[in-house]
């Protein structure tokens, strides 16, 4: 199954949660806003579709 992260497509296994997809990713779940089909979402168990559009954004402070 296809999904687009971040303007790349990714092949990833079917029945995949939003959660599994950041581990598997190494990705982690704090300081990061993820947007699933231009919703920005609260929920990391979120299933994942076929034709599903992500924008994942990493929260970095400085000064």
């Amino acid at each position: 199954m296809n999904i687009k992260v971040n303007g790349e497509i990714i092949e990833i296994e079917e029945n995949l949660s939003l959660i599994q997809f950041l581990q598997n990713k190494n990705i982690p779940e704090k300081k990061i806003i993820i947007e699933k089909n231009k919703t920005i979402l609260s929920d990391l168990n979120a299933f994942l579709k076929e034709g599903d559009v992500l924008e994942i954004i990493r929260l970095v402070g400085g000064g």
